[in-house]
């Protein structure tokens, strides 16, 4: 059976399409705005095609196309690196300390925040966006778009560092702001989060200059504040649980804008990089039916293509429907990378 839905890298076709995707949820990395979608989608096919030199500076902008209506549904994001000695990836720890008093026998634990750098960061995996439409669909659409990014990430592991990092966005307020920044990061900056987040887009330095390098005591926060630290949104939940059953896990670093937790995993002990096989396609196309469902991907002429489809070992050759053949662009023994679900 052919599938409906085609994972592959961004073309400069997309941007239109990609800006109406990008208007649904805001995201750094996926702003609402022509020219930077614009520049991001040249730096994504020049991070595919291995025209940036540096391979950590690379950065991948995959969409998931529904092929009955030719239309962009979805999209994700991989950063090769986030954190360079240019613009450090900046987080706040979250540590316990004690303190005790022998005069009034009275001790504290206190949970406190320090803000940290890190100038050759993990690879970071965001910017995961899904059409209100398909959200719900039965094919388990943003699993597939998740899952994709850690396919590539096997099919070309060198490009990749050793640690994968997801930042998740945290609870708001009321009104839509992150009760963080308006408890730390405003008091400092007298900024409004949003013109924070721009800014530190090009410069980080204000950051840097202005926030305390010593310990924040959690205790001197609101209690909306202290309650926030850790936590995900509601509409994150189903993004940690998805990352925790895959090897994730939160390092108790929080993001110093939103307060969103930091979850990372060891990318070669991710269960789904681990379970992500190369294979040669077998000379005959499958036939047979309840076999296994996986994602089958591959990159040629710098372009990736990803589907979900049946499959089937033989010998140690890759059996694929005819139909997923021909959407990957494959002949007999020929590679492809096979993610099991």
């Amino acid at each position: 059976m052919e599938s409906q839905f085609l994972i592959r890298s961004a073309r400069e076709k997309d941007l239109d399409q990609l800006y109406e995707l990008s208007e649904l949820v805001y995201f750094i990395n996926l702003p609402s705005d022509t020219e930077i979608l614009k520049h991001k989608i040249k730096t994504s096919m020049d991070s595919f095609g291995g025209e940036l030199e540096d391979k950590f500076a690379r950065e991948y902008i995959f969409v998931l196309e529904d092929l009955e209506r030719n239309k962009v549904i979805g999209t994700s994001m991989v950063i090769a690196r986030h954190g360079s000695p240019d613009s450090p990836h900046m987080y706040f720890q979250l540590r316990e300390i004690q303190k005790y008093s022998e005069t009034i026998h009275a001790g504290f634990i206190h949970n406190v925040l320090r803000l940290q750098f890190d100038y050759d960061g993990p690879t970071e995996i965001g910017g995961l966006v899904i059409h209100p439409d398909y959200r719900s669909h039965a094919a388990k659409l943003g699993r597939q778009l998740s899952y994709a990014r850690f396919l590539f990430i096997k099919m070309r592991r060198r490009w990749f560092k050793n640690n994968i990092l997801s930042e998740l966005m945290p609870p708001l307020s009321d009104s839509g702001e992150s009760i963080l920044w308006e408890a730390i990061g405003r008091k400092f900056t007298n900024l409004s989060y949003e013109e924070a987040d721009l800014l530190s887009r090009k410069n980080k330095e204000f950051v840097t200059s202005l926030f305390p390098r010593g310990d924040i005591y959690a205790v001197l926060l609101s209690g909306e504040a202290r309650d926030s630290i850790g936590k995900v949104g509601p509409g994150a939940e189903p993004v940690r649980h998805m990352l925790e059953r895959i090897g994730f896990k939160w390092k108790e670093h929080i993001d110093p804008f939103d307060g969103g937790p930091h979850f990372w995993a060891e990318t070669d002990k991710c269960t789904i990089v681990q379970s992500t096989k190369k294979y040669h396609t077998h000379r005959d196309s499958l036939k047979k039916r309840d076999v296994d469902s996986g994602l089958c991907g591959v990159f040629q002429d710098s372009e990736f293509l990803c589907i979900q489809s049946p499959y089937y070992i033989q010998r140690g050759s890759a059996q694929l429907p005819k139909p997923a053949l021909e959407q990957l662009g494959l002949t007999r023994s020929e590679p492809v990378y096979i993610m099991p679900l």
